[in-house]
């Protein structure tokens, strides 16, 4: 029996030109808090990106004005019950680009990008021993959850990407090269650029993870642990068959899949933790993290200085297993 639930998580994007988009997007802003929605869009020129959270109404609402706009009577709308708001404002932001790639000669998706694949074949293609799948996102995605036998990029921001894979191109050359991401919209330029660079053989997973979790087929097959989602749930689920844990506690290298991010603001590292961790560490990533003055978890704890000399004192010697 499906699940009930009050609220809605809406993840989206299209690329389509939009004219005069910095007044677009004030007038969406506007449009978005007459709802009630809450949430994240970023419009530019080339299209919009956005993630946003209401009632079963109000995104009902929301989806039914999106397609009366010629400009996005297609959009595909990925759809998650939610028990509230999965945020706390509403934000609509102009960009230069959706996707922040900074590329010398940027990409347009509906010019040249991989071939789709969808979920099923994706299933498919992952198995062919001559297929290298590469992970479109960032390394603290990668750790919390991906397909099984992926690359893991060593990157922190996407635009970071195609210089890694410079680097690193033997690792793909002569193969089949399948990419994904979390919705779509970073594979759409990623999986286009590496057109652009001579790799023959590219695909995308159509949909992103967030659509392979939920084919009735494939059931989020071949996934080892979480979705990493930019909103207050976090992560999600994708295997409905079944669930391995992959991401390991910063600290002891334990299985763990909670993220924090670090007390000092200046770092604001995320990090696996346990919550065990978290109050002995002073959710800290580092020594230094832990003994700087703006130190959040010190001031939320009320601790002090006495209090923070002590707990470091405990920990002694003991370094992070983990990285």
């Amino acid at each position: 029996m499906t699940e009930i639930h009050p609220y809605r998580v809406l993840l989206y994007y299209k690329y389509v030109h939009i004219e005069n988009p910095e007044e677009f997007t004030a007038e969406h802003l506007a449009f978005c808090k007459e709802l009630g929605l809450k949430g994240r869009i970023l419009i530019a020129e080339e299209g919009i990106n956005g993630t946003v959270s209401g009632t079963v109404e109000q995104t009902d609402a929301y989806m039914k004005a999106m397609k009366e706009d010629p400009r996005f009577a297609d959009m595909v709308f990925k759809i998650d019950g939610a028990d509230s708001h999965a945020f706390k404002k509403m934000h609509v932001r102009h960009r230069s680009e959706l996707v922040t790639l900074r590329l010398e000669d940027d990409v347009d998706p509906n010019e040249v990008t991989g071939k789709y694949l969808e979920p099923k074949e994706f299933f498919e293609a992952m198995q062919d021993p001559n297929t290298v799948v590469v992970d479109a996102r960032n390394d603290y995605e990668y750790d919390l959850g991906h397909f099984r036998g992926a690359i893991r990029p060593d990157i922190t921001a996407f635009r970071e990407l195609p210089e890694w894979i410079r680097e690193n191109k033997e690792k793909l050359e002569g193969k089949k090269v399948l990419t994904y991401c979390t919705g779509g919209i970073r594979c759409e330029k990623f999986s286009g650029w590496l057109v652009k660079e001579g790799f023959e053989d590219v695909a995308q997973l159509h949909g992103g993870i967030a659509t392979y979790g939920k084919d009735p087929e494939v059931k989020g097959q071949l996934w080892d642990g979480k979705m990493y989602v930019f909103d207050e749930r976090i992560s999600v689920p994708v295997n409905q068959v079944e669930h391995v844990v992959v991401g390991k506690d910063y600290f002891t290298g334990e299985p763990c899949e909670r993220y924090v991010n670090c007390a000092n603001p200046e770092c604001n590292k995320q990090i696996l933790c346990s919550e065990e961790n978290e109050h002995k560490y002073m959710r800290s990533c580092t020594h230094e993290c832990r003994v700087h003055p703006r130190n959040m978890y010190v001031k939320e704890h009320g601790l002090t200085e006495v209090e923070v000399a002590e707990r470091i004192g405990k920990l002694g010697d003991e370094v992070p297993t983990a990285k």
